[in-house]
């Protein structure tokens, strides 16, 4: 009986006990709940919420949830970053250590060096418009020997190009003669007459001086070359007559040439008259040709937007001829301590130039910069980024769409919104 009433005695105890028990976890959970909302799956209490938006169109926020304008569904919460404490606006996005694996996002560091604002081109070979020669006939003639008898032939400076027999110089000649022996008064003067004639019917000082120091009239006039070159116009053949004012030869020296490089617009401002060039051709391999440029022509191709760089480099052998292509190496300026970051870092919006950086605690940040010189893989950074930072060189836009699925306000976007749109809307007066 006492055994009995013991045991009915310690089930009741323990029954007031687990039931005071239930009730004191029931009042806690009360009190939880009305200082923190609690995760039914991970037991943590839920982060603030900014705000609420529809992942398929993210840079539009409510201050309240509620079903989407655009789409058929519920509005999702967009929460603080418990991992730093800040907003996930300000404190960039972040992204799982195993994500950004999956998404092959690579970085690089900001690097401090030198770059030198030089560029490399290919230029097409053509004639130096400078070093060309034209003869003509002075005085009515018949071309007895021709010594060129075709178009591009070289020739040689002094080198006899044709033999014309001039009527008209033999009675200037007989007439200067015919005086040259006179005495008396006048004479000088009726020297110096038959001298002018000479010289008004095409005869150079050189050949006045022949007929003064022979004797002898000299019908036949021998055209030389002035220049060494190529003769790309003959205009004359044996036997032809000639008329004053046509044009004999047309010789354009060699000893330099002109290489017509085709400079992108972006980069015309590098390219300075004057600068150094150096030139190289596949038909001479291991050849260097120097020069500098001549000029950079006013005038933009609409088609493939570049400009003419006009450069002029010495040929004394006469290697380069019109048509060759040539690789060329424009010399510039070496930029000491420029900021640099591999080329693919940097995203062209069309209006601005971003890259994403990112932080010590792994956030990512898209940074508006200000790009200059690009040589070799890398460009030069002006403004936006310091030296040792790391910038994202490949997923830029696997990190702006984790970004967008995040509600993170990116840059990239909304910088670019129309005037009016700051990506935020009131919910207000909308129906639940």
């Amino acid at each position: 009986m006492k055994r009995k009433t013991l045991m009915i005695s310690v089930a009741a105890l323990t029954s007031l006990g687990l039931g005071g028990w239930s009730l004191y976890s029931l009042g806690m959970h009360q009190g939880m709940a009305m200082s923190a909302p609690i995760s039914t799956e991970t037991g943590k209490a839920e982060p603030k919420v900014l705000y609420w938006h529809d992942p398929m169109v993210p840079d539009q926020r409510f201050d309240k949830p509620g079903r989407s304008p655009f789409m058929d569904m519920d509005l999702v919460p967009v929460y603080a970053d418990e991992s730093t404490g800040e907003n996930a606006e300000e404190g960039g996005v972040r992204i799982a250590s195993q994500v950004q694996q999956n998404l092959g996002i690579r970085t690089a560091e900001v690097r401090s060096g030198q770059l030198s604002s030089g560029m490399t081109a290919v230029g097409s070979v053509t004639w130096n418009e400078r070093a060309v020669a034209i003869m003509q006939a002075r005085a009515s003639g018949f071309v007895e020997r021709l010594s060129v008898r075709a178009p591009m032939d070289k020739v040689q400076r002094g080198q006899v190009l044709a033999e014309l027999y001039v009527p008209d110089w033999v009675a200037a000649q007989e007439e200067f003669l015919a005086v040259r022996g006179m005495t008396g008064e006048g004479s000088a003067d009726l020297r110096q007459g038959a001298r002018q004639r000479m010289r008004l019917v095409g005869m150079s000082e050189a050949q006045i001086a022949l007929v003064e120091r022979s004797g002898r009239t000299q019908a036949r006039l021998a055209i030389v070359a002035p220049v060494s070159g190529v003769v790309v116009e003959l205009g004359i053949r044996e036997g032809m007559t000639v008329t004053p004012g046509m044009t004999l030869f047309r010789i354009n020296g060699l000893d330099s040439v002109w290489v017509n490089a085709e400079v992108p617009e972006s980069m015309a401002a590098q390219v300075r008259p004057g600068s150094r060039v150096e030139a190289s051709s596949s038909t001479w391999p291991g050849k260097v040709f120097t020069g500098r440029v001549s000029a950079l022509l006013p005038e933009v191709d609409a088609t493939t937007r570049t400009l003419k760089a006009r450069i002029e480099l010495a040929n004394p052998n006469a290697e380069l001829v019109p048509g060759m292509f040539t690789n060329l190496q424009l010399a510039g300026a070496v930029r000491a301590n420029a900021l640099l970051v591999p080329v693919e870092a940097v995203i062209r919006t069309g209006q601005r130039s971003v890259v994403f950086t990112v932080d010590k605690a792994g956030s990512f940040h898209p940074i508006d910069v200000t790009t200059g010189l690009e040589r070799e893989g890398e460009v030069e950074i002006l403004t936006g980024l310091e030296k040792g930072q790391k910038v994202v060189v490949s997923g830029q836009f696997l990190v702006d769409s984790e970004a967008s699925l995040k509600g993170v306000s990116s840059r990239m976007q909304a910088e670019d919104m129309p005037a009016g749109m700051d990506g935020k809307m009131d919910m207000r007066g909308m129906g639940q």
